[in-house]
């Protein structure tokens, strides 16, 4: 999962991104508002974590603007106010949750992953397409029974294209899905990834081109028999 932290204490920003990235998150920073809405234009996000009181733009008018361009993806408030008519206001405009500063890492540790559990709900808890299955909950993959050993990158490689099993990603769209801002690395990084993945599957029994290349779009997973 992808998670966008919009927090101007440094302090704060960098001790969270470590306790998420701890939990495998993949997680990016922002230190303003502006910045954040950026990124919210380029990368995809499963959360956002967002302050209130930003600089550029503060985080009501920034949960504002989401909602308003039809951004789906679950919402967690952090801010020091803690007044009844904040709380109202946080999530009349579109917050999912919200967590008044100081908090326990804990317990917010637990909050966000009650919101990303809501978005992948409507999933099936075990993944399968044709012999291969892969279960999220245990983080394991077979095929035919049998079990694969991928890299975590690899596996949220695999991952992706079993929760959009029709949809065919370019090697940037995987970048932006599965790397943070910051440790982005080249293209060739991802055909590097997908080509390990190909040979752990046809190991595994799978027909070489079980993850197939659509040339000039990108890859998806095998649609014919």
């Amino acid at each position: 999962m992808k998670i966008l932290l919009v927090e101007d204490d440094e302090r704060i920003a960098l001790a969270l991104a470590e306790a998420l990235t701890d939990q495998h998150y993949v997680v990016d920073i922002a230190s303003d508002g502006q910045v954040g809405w950026e990124f919210v234009e380029i990368f995809f996000y499963d959360l956002i974590v967002l302050d209130i009181m930003l600089p550029q733009l503060d985080g009501i008018s920034f949960c504002q603007q989401l909602r308003r361009r039809g951004y789906s993806m679950p919402i967690l408030m952090l801010t020091a106010k803690d007044t009844s008519t904040d709380k109202v206001t946080g999530l009349d405009v579109g917050a999912d949750d919200y967590v008044i500063k100081p908090f326990d890492l804990q317990e917010l540790m637990a909050r966000i992953r009650a919101l990303l559990r809501r978005g992948i709900a409507i999933l099936p808890p075990v993944l399968e397409w044709k012999n291969l299955c892969l279960d999220p909950s245990k983080i394991e993959v077979t095929y035919q029974g049998k079990p694969i050993h991928l890299s975590p990158k690899e596996y949220r490689i695999l991952e992706l294209f079993m929760r959009h099993t029709h949809r065919v990603f370019s090697r940037s769209e995987i970048l932006e899905h599965l790397w943070s801002f910051e440790e982005i690395p080249g293209e060739e990084t991802v055909k590097v990834h997908i080509r390990s993945l190909r040979q752990k599957l046809k190991l595994a029994g799978a027909s070489a081109d079980f993850i197939e290349t659509i040339y000039g779009l990108g890859y998806r997973l095998k649609q014919s028999a």
